[in-house]
């Protein structure tokens, strides 16, 4: 069981924290093992929207697997530096010495900044303050105009709705791209990526369109890279003609669908590769009969779509199913 904690503050914003919170729910709907807590200094904590939210006051035994994330709140209630208490900012630094990860949402940076966790760390925080955050924390590294950073199992965002493009990541961390992608789409949210950041992968870059039918075949293809997948197989899936799921397809996501599946292989045989696997056997076991398809793919400096649109055997990874790739 992992444990996502939220540290609460009086005056906190709640899309800061419903946002995360809707993410780990629909995780543990999925079927992993998610337990919510919610602390505060007070039982009653008052939002800066005007609903009460009631909090324990006791926090839960953490283990390093847990997540702790402080919701942001609004700066002239308190003061940007917020009323966290000295108690609570020696839990946040605890929990992040032995091994576990520590989040923020917009101003609960500043929380991570009092608590010794930006020093010397790239952090980012909503646009409004993150010229005072870096002249209150001189030693952070404060980067601007981007969704999130990740640093060190520090982990800060931009807040309000990017408190969701966090939450999903830390998902993804743990379970994979494809469980980001399907909470993605129970959000009814865009999976974005956050350019500045090189965690991103083809399963969320390319899912921020709202066609069903590409989703479903999506799904597939991610469940299923590695293996041949017909075309009629994926139309099947999209409920549509394969001519029409071509054509769907290349207009949601800029690809065809085999030029997406060998994208996802690229991706994982990088990952392997990168892990000391052989490019041989990292070729194989994404799918490719050998390594040459792999070499030719990996030695393009962008690779987009490898594919003609009339290819009609997506996964076979052969050069006769691809028009440039050879």
């Amino acid at each position: 069981m992992t444990r996502v904690v939220f540290l609460l503050v009086p005056q906190l914003h709640l899309l800061d924290l419903a946002g995360p919170a809707q993410v780990f729910s629909s995780a543990a709907d999925l079927g992993y093992d998610y337990q919510l807590h919610y602390v505060a200094e007070r039982e009653q904590v008052p939002t800066v929207q005007g609903v009460p939210l009631v909090a324990d006051t006791r926090w839960p035994e953490l283990a390093p697997d847990d997540l702790l994330i402080v919701p942001g709140w609004r700066p002239a209630a308190h003061g940007p530096q917020g009323p966290v208490s000295p108690g609570d900012l020696r839990r946040l630094a605890e929990h992040h010495a032995v091994g576990g990860t520590v989040a923020s949402v917009c101003a609960g940076a500043y929380a991570l900044g009092r608590a010794g966790l930006l020093d010397g760390r790239r952090c980012t925080t909503h646009h409004e303050v993150q010229d005072d955050l870096a002249r209150r924390h001189p030693a952070a590294q404060v980067v601007r105009d981007v969704l999130y950073v990740v640093d060190d199992r520090v982990v800060t965002s931009a807040g309000i709705a990017s408190g969701i493009d966090v939450a999903l990541h830390l998902v993804a961390t743990r379970h994979g791209p494809a469980t980001a992608a399907k909470i993605a789409r129970t959000l009814v949210v865009y999976a974005r990526r956050n350019g500045h950041e090189p965690q991103a992968s083809a399963l969320m870059r390319h899912r921020s369109h709202l066609s069903d039918s590409v989703h479903r075949v999506q799904d597939l293809i991610d469940s299923r890279y590695a293996e041949p997948l017909p075309l009629a197989e994926l139309a099947a899936a999209g409920g549509v003609a394969e001519r029409t799921l071509t054509r769907l397809f290349r207009a949601s996501t800029g690809l065809t669908p085999l030029g997406y599946q060998q994208l996802l292989r690229v991706e994982r045989a990088e990952h392997l590769i990168g892990h000391g696997t052989t490019v041989e056997a990292a070729a194989r076991a994404v799918g490719f009969t050998d390594a040459r398809m792999l070499r030719r793919l990996r030695a393009r400096p962008t690779l987009s779509d490898p594919v003609s649109s009339g290819s009609s055997r997506p996964g076979s990874g052969t050069p006769q199913a691809t028009s440039r790739a050879a």
